[in-house]
C-alpha cells in the first residue's frame, strides 16, 4: 500500500522543488514505521533541539495568524490558551464513523496505521472511553527561537498513536496572512494539511481545510526521500473542519469533521480539560 500510494502521487501529481514550496516542507517518516523517532530526525535535519516544555503550545502565540479576516484577540481566552499552552491540557475524545465509511477505516487501520503507528483513527467508541494521552515537544533553533511543535496523541486504552504531527504556521503563495500548518509524517513523505483560521460571532475558533485549487488551504500528499530537495505532491479531497468552542457549562470542546469529497466519513469530539494544578484562560 505504501508503494502504491507513492507511485500514485508521483504519476498523477506534480514534481516540486521544496525551496520553492516551503509550505509543503516538513518531517518525513521511515518506511519501517513512524512512531516517535521522526521528531529527533526532523530536529537533526533542520538543526534544532527538542525541548519538552511544561507550558508548550502548538502555536506559542496565536497572534501569528493575525491578518485580514482574523484576529487572535477576538478568540475566547480559553481557546487561545489551549493553542498557546497545549501541554496544560488533558483530552477526552469520542468518535463516530459513517456506516458506509467504517469498512474503509478498518482496512486502513489493519494494513497501514497499526503497522506504522500513525493515523490510527479510532473505530470503536469504547477505544476512546479512557481518553487520550498527549505529549507536546517544542523544536527550537540554536538561537532559541521556536520553529515548530511536535504533538503526539495516543489512545490510553490501546496505546495506538492516533495522530503524530508537526504544528506551526506558514504563508501560502499569494496569501495576505498565515495559515495553520500541520505535517503528519508518512513513509518517504507526509500528509500536509493547511488550515484557514476564522472567528465566529460567539468568539469560537474555526479551522478549515477545504477543497480548492493547488496552493490554497487543503490536504496534500507529499512524496520525497528523507533529505531530498525535490519531491512530488498531489492535493487530495479530504476536507476537514475544527470547531473549537466553550460550551454552556464553561468546558472547552472541539468538533472535528473529516470528509471524503463532500461526504462526511468521521466525526471526532474532544473535551479539553486543564491538567491537575493548571488552568486555562488565565
Amino acid at each position: 500500500m505504501d508503494r502504491a500510494t507513492q507511485r500514485w502521487v508521483i504519476r498523477t501529481g506534480r514534481e516540486i522543488a521544496l525551496a520553492d514550496h516551503a509550505w509543503l516542507d516538513g518531517p518525513v517518516g521511515s518506511p519501517d514505521g513512524i512512531g516517535d523517532r521522526w521528531i529527533a530526525e526532523h530536529a537533526s535535519r533542520i538543526g534544532a533541539r527538542v525541548v519538552e516544555e511544561p507550558d508548550g503550545g502548538l502555536i506559542p502565540d496565536l497572534a501569528a495568524l493575525d491578518g485580514p479576516g482574523f484576529r487572535a484577540a477576538d478568540v475566547r481566552p480559553e481557546i487561545r490558551a489551549f493553542y498557546e499552552r497545549t501541554a496544560h491540557c488533558e483530552l477526552d475524545v469520542w468518535s463516530r464513523w459513517r456506516r458506509w465509511a467504517e469498512p474503509g477505516g478498518r482496512a486502513l487501520n489493519a494494513v497501514f496505521a497499526r503497522r506504522l503507528r500513525q493515523l490510527s483513527l479510532p473505530l470503536d467508541p469504547l477505544e476512546t472511553a479512557y481518553g487520550m494521552d498527549s505529549r507536546v515537544l517544542s523544536l527550537r533553533s540554536v538561537d532559541g527561537s521556536h520553529v515548530g511543535t511536535a504533538w503526539q496523541r495516543r489512545l490510553r486504552a490501546t496505546g495506538a498513536t492516533v495522530f503524530g504531527g508537526f504544528y506551526g504556521t506558514t504563508v501560502l503563495p499569494g496569501a495576505t496572512r498565515s495559515s495553520v500548518h500541520v505535517v503528519f509524517p508518512l513513509p518517504n513523505g507526509s500528509l500536509t494539511v493547511l488550515l484557514r483560521p476564522e472567528t465566529t460571532a460567539d468568539h469560537a475558533l474555526q479551522l478549515k481545510s477545504p477543497r480548492g485549487a493547488f496552493g490554497s488551504e487543503g490536504a496534500y500528499l507529499v512524496v520525497r526521500p528523507a533529505g531530498a530537495s525535490r519531491g512530488w505532491t498531489r492535493r487530495v479531497p479530504l476536507p476537514e473542519q475544527f470547531d473549537v468552542f466553550v460550551d454552556a457549562r464553561g468546558e472547552l470542546r472541539c468538533d472535528h469533521r473529516l470528509c471524503l469529497g463532500n461526504a462526511e466519513i468521521l466525526r471526532l469530539h474532544y473535551r479539553m480539560r486543564p491538567s491537575r494544578g493548571t488552568t486555562l484562560g488565565d
